[in-house]
């Protein structure tokens, strides 16, 4: 079981509370925790992946036991600690502006 934290928004939208816990068939990715819980939640997607090239929106970052991951292989193992449900994988909004 792999814990996602999702931000205010993509909660809104699936319509959950808390952590989301989806079960992983064979290695924990990017791409095969992000098919999972896009499996659950169809609402979610295009909200996390494009549609079509399943690139990462640009306004969100993945975190994994505290490391920014967004730009890491989507199709390289998460962290065991992520794998076994004892870290959470985090998508987070980024924060972004500038100057007043």
């Amino acid at each position: 079981m792999i814990r996602v934290v999702l931000p205010f928004h993509l909660r809104t939208l699936a319509k959950v509370e808390g952590e989301v816990h989806l079960d992983v068939a064979g290695t924990a990715t990017q791409r095969s925790l992000l098919e999972a819980l896009e499996a659950r939640f169809p609402v979610l997607r295009g909200a996390i992946r494009e549609h079509g090239s399943l690139q990462r929106r640009p306004l969100l970052r993945f975190f994994a036991c505290a490391e920014d991951v967004s730009f890491d292989d989507p199709d390289a193992p998460l962290p065991d600690a992520v794998a076994r449900g004892e870290e959470p994988f985090f998508i987070v909004g980024a924060v972004s502006g500038g100057q007043e």
